[in-house]
């Protein structure tokens, strides 16, 4: 009987353990996904209006209501959601992947993770571009800005989950 209890507290104590671990885990997976997010976001602000002067020629194509929703339409608030469910995904990639990056300095490390999910993001830049009436410059700026967001989320997960 007292080789029972016994039995049961190491496995009890066990299990109690291994669930603090990983929701003290998932609750870093989000914290930093959402910091890594906010990064993101900040950057798509710095980055897009750049990317507009390069190619003025997208300002008319995003105007087009035949292509985009309005700024008006509710559903538009989705887009400052997408940097947020990006960061959270991130950093849960980060959290299985970190042992393939092996470069030494912390940075480089990042932004070469943010560089192979940025990579890894190409084939839908050019679904877009063959299913939808888009502009070559429309999915080369998408394209410059993701892997700008990303590569700086790279580097800011990195940093802060070192």
């Amino acid at each position: 009987m007292i080789l029972l209890c016994l039995t049961y507290r190491i496995f009890y104590t066990i299990i109690i353990a291994a669930v603090r671990k990983e929701v003290n885990t998932l609750k870093k997976i989000i914290l930093t996904g959402l910091l890594v997010g906010t990064g993101m976001l900040v950057l798509s602000f710095v980055v897009s209006p750049l990317l507009t002067l390069v190619f003025p020629a997208i300002v008319s194509e995003y105007q087009n209501p035949s292509l985009f929703r309005p700024w008006t339409d509710p559903l538009m608030m989705l887009y400052f959601l997408h940097p947020f469910t990006t960061g959270i995904i991130l950093s849960w990639i980060w959290e299985k992947t970190k042992g393939m990056f092996k470069q030494k300095e912390w940075w480089r490390r990042g932004a070469a993770f943010g560089l192979t999910y940025g990579l890894i993001s190409l084939p839908g830049m050019l679904i877009s571009y063959a299913t939808f009436p888009l502009s070559v410059a429309m999915v080369v700026s998408w394209t410059v800005s993701a892997l700008v967001q990303l590569i700086g989320a790279g580097i800011v997960l990195v940093k802060i989950r070192k």
